[in-house]
């Protein structure tokens, strides 16, 4: 039988081992890990092989994702990366430590939190130049003051979010910065500190070029154990796994066609005005997937393929040097873009593998396996020392 397609394949063994190095790398320098599971939608498999890789920690900002892996029977400590006061029930049902900047919301998970007689963990997030969520730094001690008061709450920690929203890269400076605010945290309100967390995949080349760490001794990350990379420049890092996700569609059209359209231009389905290359009379293929299944600019061919352009429903490739016959399977690889909407997609088979999956591709006509792109293409990889030259 073949099949589903769309579909993903997982390959769970290379996730774990990606995890298992990067809980040896930053584990060496006093930094443990959350795993953050929010672009797989909170797949439960995911979260176990992250989980036996060695992360202390599963985050993920969608409440749904926690209460998935847990009815799943995941064991850890979970970390709701983004809060509402509109949850605020759920979250101290399913959520053992979030983080928070507001404290309306800290009063509704105070209220809850009493209610259900628990005791919920918090770790202050504070703004540092991104500009996402964040309390500004001289709203800090007014902020923990009213904290405080609470009951049931307990500070934790404190963090950062850096390079998500203004691409603020999470220098050495910003990283002090971040100390220093721990530890006069500590000092002013008596406060021991579980927690410092310095961001995310953003912080690799901080952490392989600073002279020293300072507090900070907790990362969360997701691009790097899932895609092996790190988010400033998106290079791989040296020894992880770049295809531990591959996307397979299939040939639903193969034929030659002119590479212009033919008749009066207006808008597309999309309200855009494509700009198209002539090419002349070329091979193409259209493949069953669209849109409405993955961000298109976060998927690449690993066939000497082009893509061209997209619908909702169908997406058109250049096919250069060989024909490929209706029913034939493509594989991507994908981006952090295109593996959270493809993961988030109901019409593409998530298919778990233990191991890396044998099937061939065809080349120029022959049959041979894809290449591996990153662990084994030492050319395209970021160590300590390339980062440094890299920034």
């Amino acid at each position: 039988m073949k099949a589903f397609l769309p579909r993903i394949e997982i390959s769970l063994s290379k996730i774990q081992e990606n995890t298992q190095i990067l809980c040896d790398l930053y584990g060496k320098q006093g930094i443990s890990l959350m795993g953050v599971s929010k672009a797989t939608l909170g797949e439960p498999a995911i979260a176990q092989a992250m989980i036996e890789g060695g992360v202390q920690f599963i985050a993920d900002s969608r409440l749904e994702n926690i209460q998935k892996m847990k009815h799943a029977g995941v064991s850890s400590r979970f970390v709701l990366l983004r809060t509402a006061q509109s949850h605020a029930e759920t979250i101290i049902q399913y959520a053992d430590i979030s983080l928070n900047t507001e404290l309306e919301t800290l009063k509704a998970l105070s209220a809850y939190a009493h209610k259900y007689r628990k005791i919920h963990q918090i770790i202050v997030m504070v703004e540092l130049g991104d500009l996402r969520e964040g309390v500004l730094i001289h709203d800090l001690p007014q902020f923990i003051t009213e904290v405080l008061r609470l009951p049931n709450i307990e500070v934790i920690g404190i963090g950062c979010n850096l390079a998500c929203y203004g691409g603020i890269e999470p220098s050495h400076q910003k990283m002090m910065q971040l100390s220093q605010l721990a530890d006069h945290m500590g000092q002013a309100f008596g406060l021991k500190l579980e927690i410092v967390s310095g961001g995310n995949s953003a912080n690799y080349q901080w952490s392989q070029t600073a002279p020293h760490l300072g507090r900070i001794n907790n990362l969360r990350l997701g691009e790097s154990i899932l895609l092996g990379r790190e988010t400033l420049q998106r290079r791989a890092i040296a020894g992880l796994h770049t295809n531990a996700f591959k996307l397979i569609a299939e040939v639903i059209e193969s034929k030659q066609k002119p590479s212009i359209p033919f008749g009066t231009t207006s808008q597309d389905a999309f309200g855009e005005c494509p700009q198209i290359r002539d090419r002349g009379i070329h091979q193409r293929v259209i493949i069953a997937l669209g849109r409405q299944d993955t961000l298109i600019s976060g998927i690449q061919p690993i066939q000497d393929l082009e893509v061209l352009g997209s619908s909702s429903d169908h997406t058109i490739l250049e096919n250069k040097f060989y024909p490929l016959p209706i029913g034939s399977e493509i594989a991507f690889n994908l981006d952090y873009g295109g593996l959270l909407a493809a993961m988030t997609s109901p019409f593409i088979q998530k298919q778990l593998l233990r191991s890396a999956p044998s099937y061939s591709i065809p080349i120029r006509g022959l049959w041979s396996p894809p290449v591996e792109t990153g662990r084994d293409n030492p050319s395209k990889t970021l160590t300590g020392s390339a980062a440094a030259s890299s920034t």
